[in-house]
């Protein structure tokens, strides 16, 4: 295939960026998307061109880390995966296809197409974890009788990647839909239940210090979301909220 690739470039954080054009040829339908950027990186560093920045780790829809947006959809035209895991068979010989970092105030730009997104790590330092006692005879996880359902939920909310496609996809930039995942993924679980009232409400509290915006319910969350993380959560975390700040 041949292909026509309109790419944000930026030099660094604080430089003005803006989309340079690309053509690439020889491009097989069975290559990933990220496969197709290490291609014409090849090509550009042959030139004596940077090479796009990108990010990439696992290359197996696991890490997250390869968010971007195509043609204006998070990780592209195809529901429930990655960048990574987007193949060049979804285009057709001749396409013009746009590529561009994830746009939100609270995922800077670094370079090209690479964005921080730390804010979801402070998020999750703020309360994502349990106490656990690891002297004497602690007892197995996997002894502790917890309801399919209650189980089933919380594997579903904990297979949420961090890859941030919720937030760049809202066109309020809220941050909902993951911190939801993370606080229900404990929520329903016993484990989770010691440090549930502090979880929620200081988790809450920093995505709001990140300067998150509000969840309005439009659902583009849900359906950008690559691993299908569901709006249920937004409502427990909701409830998990009332019930944390009465008890305070």
């Amino acid at each position: 295939m041949k292909l026509i690739l309109k790419i944000w470039r930026q030099e660094n954080a604080n430089s003005v960026g803006k989309i340079v054009s690309y053509e690439i040829d020889e491009i097989s339908p069975d290559m990933s998307f990220l496969e197709m950027l290490d291609v014409l990186n090849e090509e550009l560093m042959l030139k004596g061109i940077d090479p796009i920045a990108f990010d990439h780790d696992c290359r197996e829809g696991i890490c997250g880390s390869c968010s971007m947006f195509i043609n204006g959809q998070a990780h592209g035209p195809d529901r429930y995966i990655t960048t990574c895991q987007l193949h060049m068979r979804k285009f057709k010989d001749g396409d013009t296809i746009y590529i561009e970092p994830f746009r939100a105030k609270t995922f800077p730009v670094i370079k090209d197409l690479v964005v921080d997104r730390t804010a979801f790590d402070r998020i999750q330092h703020a309360g994502g974890y349990i106490s656990v006692n690891t002297s004497g005879n602690t007892q197995d996880a996997n002894t502790i009788p917890i309801e399919k359902a209650n189980a089933d939920q919380a594997f579903d909310a904990a297979t949420c990647i961090g890859c941030g496609a919720c937030v760049a996809t809202c066109k309020n930039s809220s941050a909902m839909l993951y911190v939801s995942a993370k606080v229900s993924q404990f929520a329903l679980l016993p484990q989770g239940k010691v440090e549930a009232t502090d979880r929620v409400i200081n988790m809450v509290k920093q995505m709001d210090e990140e300067g998150f915006g509000n969840c309005t319910n439009t659902g583009a969350c849900e359906i950008e979301c690559p691993k299908a993380i569901s709006l249920d959560n937004i409502a427990r975390m909701n409830r998990e909220l009332v019930k944390a700040k009465f008890k305070k």
